[in-house]
């Protein structure tokens, strides 16, 4: 298998995710949204054809939702994120692989096909992006290492994206469909799993 896909997830700690939307709903509920968006970027990527690696914030973490027989499992480097994504993208490329994939773990919108269309345009080109609607991109593709998709700029704001194409002009590169990161209770009152966290009709 030639194809691998990163993810990177925070350790679900309480008061260490969703930080923005605890601001509205209380870290209590901010984590259960994140474990809710974790499982499902766990059980989506399952389905890829494609190795899958998931580099953890602090710890590696066993017998989670992370199944060792789907998931290799690494730490992300100290430094800001475009160094984490270049260190996994080196630490994959050094295994050998030839089309590596990153997605973050904020998506309810992530689904096997956006994947498969990514792995595709490789073919193609030499990079894809999935544009996040704020600005940002939740996928991030290519085929050999990319320095310069990586150069320190103002990351998590509406600029990422528009700044890291022009870091990486006269290169190939692909869109798929924007989607939407679940960063503020807006945006997750648009799922039924999380609108239930965030209202409080989760029974346990």
């Amino acid at each position: 298998m030639h194809k691998l896909v990163i993810v990177f997830a925070k350790n679900p700690e309480l008061g260490k995710c969703k930080t923005r939307l605890a601001k509205s709903i209380g870290d209590e509920k901010a984590l259960e949204v994140y474990k809710t968006l974790l499982k499902h970027t766990a059980e989506t990527l399952a389905q890829v054809e494609a190795d899958r690696v998931v580099f953890y914030s602090e710890t590696i973490q066993h017998h989670d939702l992370w199944g060792e027989d789907v998931f290799q499992k690494q730490v992300q480097i100290q430094g800001h994120l475009g160094e984490k994504m270049q260190a996994a993208f080196e630490w994959g490329f050094a295994q050998g692989y030839s089309e590596i994939c990153i997605v973050g773990s904020d998506l309810m919108e992530l689904k096997v096909t956006d994947l498969d269309q990514a792995f595709m345009e490789l073919e193609a080109h030499d990079l894809v992006f999935g544009p996040a609607q704020d600005g940002g991109f939740y996928l991030m593709g290519m085929t050999q290492l990319y320095k310069r998709a990586f150069l320190d700029k103002a990351w998590s704001t509406e600029t990422v994206l528009k700044d890291t194409l022009k870091d990486l002009k006269g290169l190939k590169y692909a869109l798929l469909e924007t989607k939407t990161d679940i960063d503020y209770v807006e945006n997750a009152l648009q799922h039924q799993d999380l609108k239930a966290i965030i209202e409080g009709k989760i029974v346990e």
